[in-house]
């Protein structure tokens, strides 16, 4: 399950808007490499939407079905902020659907069409 937290204004390349919605994973233990000791975290990722800011607003809070996954990408540099080190990164974090929860559902509708008999079409020219 992950959770939408927030969401942000995105401008595209022609100067028009649209808005993402931020998503947060589940509580997930880190071991630190040196000193063996633990730290909670969560993985987040951005959605894009065709949402105006009311709805964006009225969905915070709102848990869907999914994970964030980690994926390979171009290699980017990021800063982090705390020490202000400059880093080059070579994955980003998405949100994945559950696949087994989405193909079930494509099989239901998959067998509810073919359940039905459709009727034949005349084509008129």
């Amino acid at each position: 399950m992950v959770t939408i937290i927030n969401y942000k204004e995105r401008q595209k390349e022609d100067g028009t808007s649209f808005y993402v919605l931020e998503v947060q994973g589940g509580i997930e233990m880190v071991k630190i490499q040196k000193t063996g000791n633990f730290y909670a975290t969560a993985k987040k990722a951005t959605i894009q939407s065709t949402f105006d800011d009311l709805t964006c607003q009225a969905l915070i809070g709102t848990q869907m079905s999914g994970n964030i996954s980690k994926v390979e990408c171009e290699p980017y540099e990021y800063t982090i902020r705390d020490t202000g080190e400059v880093i080059t990164l070579h994955h980003r974090f998405v949100y994945v659907q559950n696949k087994t929860e989405t193909k079930v559902k494509n099989q239901m509708v998959s067998e509810a069409f073919a359940k039905k008999k459709q009727p034949n079409l005349l084509l008129l020219e």
